[in-house]
């Protein structure tokens, strides 16, 4: 086994470095993986800029990760060395009151692997046996890479019920509000609209599906929306989490409609409009990353063939240049960017 492996440090933006590190040695109940290709995610880069309410610098990333088990612990017998792996990254307690019940996403003490502890962009890692999948034969771990950023979207449609006939805002049309499109239409919705600032991101949500693609900066954006799709939206999915975002979903909702926060917003207050919320009798809910059932979920849509890996991988990078990648990610015509790994 290599003595020495290569690990990315996220200092800041502007700093971030690879390390020479001991390769890590897997526990009892632990996989020793070596990655293979791991994402970029939207909380990296809001990390690296020191602006994540819930990541600490410095860290090591890396939490959508794809990979192949290398070695096994004692008590990890449901893998064998060379199965390949995906990465479920929610460490969670199994004691408190929301595991218990099931959902494990809101633990009390929830740690997120590649957040609050290091990650897969490495060349080897080591993860709970319970905190992998197996990829399904056939599948390329370009498109394994898209299982942990869809579960979020399937996650977040499955909290609204049945979305069959229904209409969907969908606010921001970055890589989760795209992959929400793909979820809500795959769970019935009848008609999407799409927001986005940039020209480029709404011509991509229509390719992808979108009823409607609308410029999110219009002052008479709600008028536009309602237009498009004939009236306020059953749901409305505020996939950026900004105050402006937060006042838009609240005016684009319909009476008694539900309003889904799948973006992670700035630590503190954002205003809202507590008296439409009143009036109007809007649900507003967050949501958190996912379960197994929401992961199985988003294996099967990606199985199906329902998301095309060449609509979302737009940039790949090798381990050694992971800050080119996390500052590809920050240009707003990327979806998702991958850093891919060859091993020590």
């Amino acid at each position: 086994m290599t003595e020495q492996i290569r690990r990315v440090l996220v200092r800041s933006l502007a700093d971030i470095s690879i390390e020479q590190v001991p390769a890590p040695v897997p526990g009892d109940d632990e996989l020793l993986v070596r990655t293979t290709v791991v994402g970029v995610c939207g909380s990296d880069t809001h990390a690296a800029a020191g602006h994540h309410p819930f990541i600490d610098l410095p860290y090591h990333p890396g939490h959508e990760a794809v990979g192949i088990v290398v070695a096994t612990g004692s008590g990890a017998d449901d893998f064998a060395v060379g199965d390949r792996v995906i990465v479920e990254p929610n460490l969670y307690c199994g004691r408190c009151a929301q595991c218990r019940s099931g959902r494990y996403n809101i633990c009390q003490e929830l740690k997120v692997f590649g957040c609050q502890t290091p990650g897969a962009m490495a060349d080897l890692f080591t993860i709970p046996a319970d905190r992998v999948h197996r990829v399904p034969d056939g599948m390329t771990d370009f498109q394994a890479a898209l299982v942990e950023p869809l579960a979020t979207p399937v996650h977040a449609v499955a909290k609204t019920g049945d979305l069959t006939g229904r209409t969907v805002a969908i606010l921001g049309a970055g890589p989760i509000g795209l992959l929400t499109l793909i979820a809500a239409r795959h769970a019935g919705a009848a008609r999407i609209a799409v927001t986005d600032l940039l020209p480029g991101k709404r011509e991509r949500a229509l390719r992808l599906g979108a009823d409607a693609a609308l410029p999110a900066g219009a002052p008479d954006l709600v008028a536009q929306a309602h237009a498009a799709l004939g009236g306020p939206f059953d749901v409305v999915f505020d996939c950026v989490a900004r105050e402006q975002s937060m006042a838009q979903a609240t005016d684009l909702v319909a009476k008694g409609g539900h309003v889904v926060v799948v973006g992670v917003g700035a630590a503190g207050a954002t205003p809202i409009r507590l008296d439409l919320v009143q009036d109007r009798e809007i649900r507003i809910e967050g949501t958190l990353m996912y379960t197994t059932e929401d992961y199985r979920a988003a294996l099967s849509l990606l199985a199906s063939g329902a998301v095309h890996t060449a609509d979302f991988v737009t940039a790949t990078y090798a381990l050694e240049d992971a800050a080119k990648a996390f500052t590809a990610s920050l240009d707003p015509e990327q979806v998702k960017v991958l850093v891919t790994v060859d091993g020590p």
